[in-house]
């Protein structure tokens, strides 16, 4: 067996559309509501996600595969999530220290100003 990252290989299911749906009366007498994806659009998408019939037809979404997919893009966000957040962070310390830097910046023009009683009028 080789193991090899998923990497970009999950970004197919982000063209996923899931569905509401009730399944006949005769399969669900108390017609809950369900929730899935439509084989035959999953096939589409990516063949290797839906179980076959014995005449090779697309008939149920194998969703411990789309599961593993949606793991690997969660992750994958997870990531950049981390990274924006290390990168605010960073830009939040920066403006506290501009913004300092800018008070103490205008506490001193305002210091060196001459008061107004001293200002020569012709």
């Amino acid at each position: 067996m080789k193991f090899k990252p998923m990497d970009k290989a999950s970004e197919a299911i982000l063209t996923l559309k899931p569905v509401a749906f009730r399944y006949k009366q005769e399969i669900d007498p108390k017609s809950i509501p369900q929730f899935g994806l439509i084989a035959e659009e999953v096939e589409k998408v990516n063949p290797e996600l839906v179980g076959r019939d014995e005449k090779g037809k697309a008939y149920s979404v194998r969703y411990d595969a789309v599961n593993a997919m949606l793991l690997n893009e969660f992750l994958k966000e997870h990531r950049k999530v981390e990274k924006l957040e290390t990168s605010v962070a960073r830009q939040q310390k920066r403006i506290e220290t501009l913004t300092a830097s800018l008070q103490k910046e205008s506490a001193q023009i305002e210091a060196s100003r001459p008061a107004p009683h001293m200002v020569n009028n012709p």
